[in-house]
């Protein structure tokens, strides 16, 4: 058994996004024998000596960037904000007196929602009469529906998350905080405690905001992490929320800057990165986000975008996740990411279909079937939307279909396809995987346990969808809640991050960077930024193939 993770959230986006993919971890069900709940979560005794779940999780956040969570038992000393109260289920009513108070700290609302039972294996969640709306939700505190450790939270007390100064806007600045002997050694610490417990530590995951000062943070933090744990698997996401901000043209050029040195710092130390935005472009121009069919999330710039967008990506990541946390496999994170990182491919391209578009009545070959020319997933890459019908390598998950529903052809009869000639849902998925990407290494994983979608997350999602996520003609007179989706997900080495990559390039290229000092006065030398300019440029040749790479190049030269 391959054995746990500590992850990591840089930045407030990487907390958006962490916050949503903790409460999918809470919900219901997620006890399933099909993934081990220790590889992301540890047991630790409550008051009144009851067990309960928390992440084994660091996160570094600004300033201003959440109220305080609920926190174990314990002194807190790095904590400040107004304070969030969660609920249990037989909470009293002094505790709602008590949460009335606290909603008045700094004038800013807190969460709505409560947290699972204190048991092992989670109730299902207790929600007050409100549940977080996209316009009532400022911060990632206003949805974490889980307990968290005193040690899991440390504060970066020079910058502030919002204002016209003290915001930590610079790779540089990010690189320097982690150069301070006080905040390097409260960030070992915080490690040191989770890694100590573990039985058998296989890495860490680092969810890491892209656009920020944040990247530079990453920079130092995988570089520690590549130093101290030799041998370990380290999965950095680096994350990018929609671009709202595009107008501010200083911000969008810090942006694009960042952006290349984090990819560039981030690959060096480790073992795969893998970009995630809904946004459709890491470069200058702006570009439509990525929609899905059947979800109606917000896509206007507005605060309440990182509370939908990065619900999301946190579904999307849960799926991704799978091959290092399932209970019947040895494989670990640094065997997915050897899977994927060969040649110098340290970069990783994530799809992902939500929901799975099926029916109910039907099998996995019949839905395969119809989506015999695509697959009908999404590109989660911040880059348009193109059909790409290579890659070197893939990791692929469905979950949320029902194993025994893969033969839908009568005895005796001929079978109407060979994916209907498959003896198991999983030799279908392979077998369909080959036929659309013949010569790529394809590893595929089926669950049937859905990812479920219950408050906290979003119910931003089509009428045509069941409770449990499957698709129907027409929409119910009287809609229901949808709880659970069959989700679909690939991490691939794809020729489009040559594309990508390559874009990047291109754009800064045709900046004059030595007009922006202020980006450089925080430590960057342009020398060591032209160095890391070349190191993506040679980077993006990883990933050439052909013909293909040919023609995507003369598309990103007519851009």
């Amino acid at each position: 058994m391959p054995g746990e993770a500590v992850t990591l959230q840089l930045g407030h986006y990487a907390g958006c996004v962490g916050a949503q993919w903790w409460g999918l971890q809470a919900a219901p069900g997620r006890g399933s024998p099909e993934l081990r709940r220790s590889a992301l979560l540890r047991t630790e005794r409550a008051l009144g000596g009851r067990e309960r779940l928390t992440p084994r999780l660091v996160a570094l956040e600004l300033k201003g960037g959440a109220a305080r969570p609920v926190v174990a038992e314990g002194p807190v000393a790095s904590w400040d904000g107004a304070v969030a109260s969660y609920l249990d289920r037989g909470s009293t009513p002094r505790d709602g007196g008590d949460r009335a108070e606290d909603n008045t700290s700094e004038g800013r609302g807190s969460p709505h929602t409560s947290v699972p039972g204190a048991a092992p294996d989670p109730s299902p969640l207790a929600l007050s009469e409100e549940a977080p709306s996209g316009g009532g939700v400022r911060l990632w505190s206003d949805y974490l529906n889980v307990h968290l450790h005193p040690k899991s939270v440390y504060v970066i007390r020079q910058y502030m998350l919002d204002g016209e100064c003290g915001c930590l806007e610079a790779f540089g600045q990010g690189e320097s905080l982690l150069q301070d002997p006080g905040c390097l050694e409260e960030l070992e610490d915080r490690l040191h405690f989770y890694v100590e417990e573990c039985d058998y530590l296989q890495g860490f995951q680092v969810l890491c905001d892209l656009h920020n000062g944040f990247s530079g943070v990453g920079a130092k933090v995988t570089e520690l992490l590549y130093d101290e744990y030799s041998g370990k698997g380290i999965l950095t996401w680096g994350l990018t929320p929609g671009m709202s901000n595009l107008g501010d043209s200083q911000k969008n050029l810090y942006r694009v800057m960042n952006t290349a040195l984090g990819i560039v710092h981030l690959c060096r130390h480790s073992s795969l990165l893998c970009p995630l935005s809904l946004s459709a472009s890491l470069g200058l121009r702006p570009q439509p986000p990525v929609t899905f069919p059947y979800l109606n999330y917000d896509v206007r710039p507005a605060v309440s975008l990182n509370y939908q967008s990065s619900a999301v990506l946190a579904a999307a990541l849960d799926t991704l996740t799978v091959p290092y946390r399932l209970s019947s496999s040895q494989g670990s994170m640094m065997h997915l990411a050897e899977t994927l990182n060969f040649s110098g491919r340290k970069v990783a391209a994530a799809w992902a279909s939500l929901p799975f578009p099926a029916r109910h009545s039907c099998s996995l070959a019949d839905v395969l079937c119809a989506h015999r020319q695509d697959v009908p997933w999404k590109l989660l890459v911040p880059w348009r939307e193109r059909r790409v019908r290579s890659c070197f390598a893939q990791s692929v998950v469905l979950r949320g279909i029902g194993k025994e529903s893969h033969v839908s052809s009568s005895a005796g009869t001929q079978p109407p396809s060979l994916f209907h000639a498959c003896e198991s849902a999983e030799q279908t998925l392979q077998r369909y995987l080959h036929a659309l990407f013949p010569g790529a290494l394809s590893t595929a994983h089926v669950l049937q346990q859905p990812c479920h979608t219950l408050p906290p997350y979003p119910q931003f999602f089509s009428p045509l969808l069941t409770q449990q996520g499957f698709l129907q003609d027409k929409p119910p007179p009287s809609a229901a809640a949808v709880e659970s989706i069959p989700v679909l997900a690939a991490l691939q080495s794809s020729p489009v991050l040559h594309t990508l990559l390559t874009s990047l390039y291109r754009d800064i290229q045709k900046l004059n960077t030595r007009r922006f000092a202020s980006f450089f006065s925080t430590g960057v030398e342009q020398d060591e930024f032209q160095e890391a300019l070349e190191e993506l440029r040679t980077l993006s040749q990883c990933y050439k193939a052909g013909l293909e790479a040919s023609q995507s190049e003369d598309e990103a030269d007519s851009d």
